[in-house]
């Protein structure tokens, strides 16, 4: 450890740039390692915010984004089966915003059931109703300067229907580029012009007394025409969609991977350039009858000791960072998990670019360090 410590400060300013790669690497890496489980959480944020056991959707409805309207037959009947204790109903549907001021913005409008969960926001479901018209709508604090209202409540227009903005919330911005507006399912409705018994979506909870697969499969026998899903099933569904089949969340994955491969090309270099200049002393320890497992060593510790400060430099680098790109991103997310779990990978990356490192000084001839 000693010794591959002093080869490393010998040479300051080639530490300096290892350090700085290793620590680029893991800033890169935690920042759009945060940004896709950030993209994942918002991908199926409504789904995961109900109560529901299983969503009954329209056959091949790839993500909550895109809910096609179904029969309101298909509540009925799914109430009707053994083991369903609540039905409730989600609409979820782009709509045309207008403001008092003539501003037009393209939205996302939801509407739900008060039953539906409390976590999701529904207007009478996120307190007491008192003071709360029968339009009222719910917009996140992250969308203010898309939505521009100054003051609450707001006389506002939704597909050419009279609205009005009276709460903020927070936790559900926009990450499709358009605002979320939420609302009673009655209204949300009325503005999509969807049938007052139709359903976008129909959400179930299952007795506690029933197996939540075996009333699925009862379910799917007596409604064939319609997907049935588990809450679960359907968020990951979601998330499938929007990271693999739009590409943006392999867009954000090959960004990290990038960063891992920068990280790795610098590291490598700058440690075989070290290992390079210092190997007159890996000559004369193999002469002294050094094993090769300790000049192995060396090598490999320099490695390390250059990942690990900067793998400390990058984290205390991102962290800020990320808190700071909320007010920019709102669905950013990084667990606390995350900075831990990618010291292994830059101590990997450390790993490998020894390689070609540890081969150079192992091959060295004993006899070298004897001539002139």
């Amino acid at each position: 450890m000693k010794l591959a410590w002093q080869n490393i400060i010998h040479d300051r300013a080639r530490f300096s740039v290892t350090v700085l790669g290793v620590s680029f690497a893991v800033f890169l890496m935690v920042f759009q390692g945060s940004l896709l489980i950030g993209f994942l959480r918002a991908a199926s944020r409504l789904i995961d915010a109900s109560d529901s056991d299983i969503w009954i959707t329209a056959r091949g409805v790839q993500a909550f984004e895109f809910g096609t309207p179904i029969e309101g037959r298909v509540r009925e009947m799914a109430a009707g089966v053994p083991g369903v204790l609540e039905t409730s109903r989600v609409c979820m549907a782009f709509a045309v915003y207008r403001t008092t001021n003539g501003k037009q913005q393209d939205v996302a409008l939801d509407g739900a059931d008060r039953n539906v969960g409390k976590r999701f926001p529904v207007p009478n479901a996120l307190g007491s109703a008192e003071g709360m018209s029968p339009d009222a709508l719910l917009y996140d604090v992250s969308d203010r300067d898309l939505i521009q209202v100054t003051a609450m409540p707001a006389e506002v227009e939704v597909n050419r229907h009279r609205a009005s903005i009276e709460r903020q919330i927070e936790g559900y911005g926009a990450f499709l580029g358009v605002p979320f507006l939420f609302t009673s399912y009655r209204n949300a409705s009325r503005y999509m012009g969807v049938g007052p018994e139709e359903a976008m979506f129909v959400l179930l909870r299952v007795d506690k007394g029933y197996s939540t697969s075996d009333v699925q499969q009862n379910l799917r026998q007596r409604l064939p025409e319609v997907d049935v899903l588990t809450r679960d099933e359907f968020a990951r569904k979601s998330r499938t969609y929007w990271t693999i089949k739009t590409g943006a969340g392999g867009a954000i994955l090959t960004a990290a991977v990038l960063g891992f491969l920068i990280g790795l090309v610098v590291v490598s270099q700058t440690i075989y350039a070290n290992t390079m200049e210092n190997i007159e002393e890996y000559a004369t320890l193999k002469a002294l009858g050094a094993p090769k497992s300790l000049v192995a060593r060396i090598v490999l510790t320099q490695a390390l000791l250059c990942g690990a400060v900067g793998s400390v430099l990058g984290l205390f680098t991102v962290i800020p960072v990320v808190d700071h790109a909320k007010s920019l991103i709102p669905w950013i997310y990084m667990p606390w998990w995350l900075p831990a779990v990618m010291v292994l990978p830059s101590m990997t990356m450390c790993s490998l670019a020894s390689i070609a490192s540890v081969r150079n000084a192992l091959t060295v001839e004993p006899g070298r360090v004897f001539r002139a």
